[in-house]
């Protein structure tokens, strides 16, 4: 049997997929190495989001193409959004490529790579090799997407709304328990709208109610809820959960309505402020994230204000923003009135310095809070971990003193005393 390198790029939800790969692959034999260089076969799980992860990923293929002269590698195989979306674009242009295969045909690896049959399914049943730390992992609810904004192309790589059978997920979240993991952060591209396609309604409650009754589980994490379907009664829900987090994860992508109207975004600011002020009046210990988009078609300057402005009355503690990227295939490629690139970059500075500021003043107000941390390591003599308000990959971390006795995955008690743009610090408090 040979012996497998992956390079994984892209989202959590790509990840799964390189997760429930490598499940399939070493359960037909296969070995695995974290050493290019080391690899009979290399795999490249690629992004297509948006054109900077395009050309990660093809700047990842040539790298590793490389190791076909350099290494022991004898096929280079991509999988992922971008060879769904570019397969034939790909086979041309770059013949060192051996295999290309698109999102839903993960179950072929083992027969493809090895003589092997093919798997029967690749979903929540698959075995998975986690490439998160043991204490830590991604479910995935769903695939695909329902909504058709204006600028998203995930719909035309990934299909419509696909969620897991209800079952299943429970099912995988006990074997992901059973295996160590404490931390379960529940993702989709609309996981609000979870179940809709196939039991006709939303099922995301019905699931965290199943969740939270696995031995093992600590914390349950929600991301990408979609604005529209985030209501006081989804917040009271969550409160009420004794596992589920105190986080609120509701990308607005722009928060004028004029701006939600072209791209195609159901809600409107209205509803929106009223959930901040909902979560401010009845909630103030959640933390709140967001993306926000600049450049989009049609966005003039007192537009961009105005996003500020709103940002500034109603501030995230987290904000994650990108520039507008024309998509081929999107509604908004070929709208009128487009940004110029220099402007697009532009506003992303300007929002992400006022976001900086934002920020510390939200992480100030935490100073003195007793909280629970889940210690992940260390960063040179510097222990740290993230507490319920900070979710893995993507928001920042609370470094701690005395603590520098704690293996990873333990939780503590921690004071913080100091605060960051986007770090926070504290001190280990006794058990």
């Amino acid at each position: 049997m040979a012996t497998i390198g992956v390079i994984s790029l892209g989202c959590a939800k790509n990840q799964v997929d390189t997760e429930r790969m490598l499940g399939l692959l070493t359960g037909a034999g296969h070995g695995l190495t974290n050493d290019p260089a080391e690899a009979d076969i290399l795999i490249v799980n690629t992004c297509g989001f948006i054109e900077s992860a395009k050309q990660e990923s093809i700047n990842a293929i040539l790298e590793m193409a490389q190791y076909k002269n350099s290494g022991r590698c004898k096929r280079l195989v991509v999988t992922g959004c971008l060879s769904e979306r570019y397969r034939r674009e790909l086979a041309e242009a770059m013949p060192e490529i051996d295999l290309l295969l698109g999102v839903r045909e993960y179950e072929t690896l083992p027969r493809l790579l090895g003589g092997a049959a093919d798997a029967p399914h690749c979903g929540p049943g698959t075995s998975r090799v986690l490439t998160t730390p043991p204490y830590r992992a991604y479910l995935r609810i769903a695939d695909g997407c329902d909504n058709r904004c204006a600028y998203c192309a995930i719909p035309l790589i990934r299909g419509n709304l696909k969620s897991e059978p209800l079952e299943e997920l429970v099912d995988e979240a006990k074997r992901l328990a059973g295996g160590g993991v404490r931390e379960l952060t529940l993702i989709a591209q609309d996981t609000s709208g979870y179940g809709r396609d196939r039991y006709g309604a939303p099922k995301l409650l019905d699931l965290l109610d199943r969740l939270e009754r696995i031995d093992g589980i600590h914390w349950l994490r929600v991301l990408y809820t979609y604005p529209d379907t985030v209501s006081p009664e989804l917040i009271d829900r969550f409160r009420a959960g004794g596992k589920i987090v105190p986080y609120l994860d509701m990308p607005l992508q722009h928060t004028e309505d004029e701006m939600l109207r072209a791209m195609r975004r159901r809600g409107d600011q209205a509803h929106i402020r009223g959930i901040l002020e909902y979560v401010e009046t009845h909630a103030p210990e959640f933390m709140l994230r967001t993306t926000l988009m600049v450049g989009f078609p049609g966005e003039t300057d007192a537009l961009f204000s105005r996003m500020l402005r709103f940002i500034r009355e109603h501030p995230f503690d987290r904000v994650g923003a990108f520039a507008f990227s024309a998509e081929e295939g999107t509604a908004a490629a070929s709208l009128p009135d487009q940004v110029p690139e220099e402007v697009r970059q532009e506003r992303l500075q300007i929002l992400m310095e006022a976001q900086r500021e934002i920020s510390r003043a939200r992480n100030e107000r935490r100073i003195g809070q007793t909280v629970e941390v889940l210690v992940e390591g260390t960063d040179g003599a510097r222990t740290y971990g993230r507490s319920y308000a900070e979710a893995p990959d993507v928001d920042g971390k609370v470094y701690l003193t005395n603590a520098a006795d704690l293996p990873a995955g333990t939780f503590v008690p921690v004071r913080l005393t100091q605060a960051g743009e986007y770090d926070m610090f504290g001190e280990r408090l006794p058990l």
